[in-house]
């Protein structure tokens, strides 16, 4: 698939998503524009030099507001709208399709819109997962969120428990893929194309590591 697909903005994702009340895409859109103002601020003055007044303060809102919707700093930085999206989207999907290329559908989906109109962002994001220690060791945790979506998801597909120890293995493993390939491609300085590199990632997941 080639990078130049066009895919929705986030600000589109905020008015797209038919099952969100008026008040819940308010507060889509409120978490957006708190996170866009973290990214200017640490752009120009760096993750550490910036404070939760600072983004509250370019976002319009109060300390208490921002703390409300992001526990951390950190979670500024990780949280995103799309674990809802990727659900809805693998529930989508045909009934008889494997389940590992149902995955690959919507990773690609999502990764496209994560670096789509959104690239700059994308880029300063995972520069910070490699960059910052704290956002590293918040990751498992802003993780754990997404993955019960997708364990939900997927155990309903396959007939299994939502305690299902295989779904909840299998779903580990896509998502840790996913997140070696977010910090591999900032290592290399974002010059991979990340949807290769997911593409990549799933495919030895699938024929596993030979010799």
């Amino acid at each position: 698939m080639a990078a130049t697909t066009r895919t929705p903005s986030r600000d589109a994702l905020a008015d797209a998503q038919p099952q969100l009340s008026l008040r819940e895409r308010k507060k889509l859109r409120k978490r957006i524009a708190i996170r866009r103002a973290a990214y200017r601020l640490v752009s120009a003055q760096g993750y550490d030099a910036t404070t939760i007044e600072q983004i509250a303060q370019a976002a319009e809102v109060s300390p208490s507001t921002v703390f409300r919707y992001f526990p951390t700093k950190e979670d500024i930085v990780l949280t995103d709208e799309f674990g809802p999206a990727m659900e809805a989207e693998l529930r989508a999907r045909p009934a008889d399709e494997d389940p590992l290329d149902s995955v690959r559908h919507v990773m690609t989906d999502s990764l496209l819109a994560f670096v789509g109109d959104e690239r700059e962002e994308a880029v300063q994001r995972t520069k910070l997962m490699v960059e910052v220690p704290a956002i590293r060791a918040r990751m498992t945790e802003t993780m754990a969120s997404t993955s019960e979506l997708l364990v939900r998801a997927l155990a309903d597909r396959t007939g299994r428990d939502h305690d299902d120890l295989d779904v909840r293995v299998f779903t580990g493993a896509v998502l840790g893929a996913l997140r070696e390939v977010m910090l591999y491609w900032a290592a290399r300085d974002h010059q991979d194309d990340p949807v290769e590199l997911v593409d990549r990632a799933l495919t030895t997941m699938r024929g596993g590591l030979r010799l």
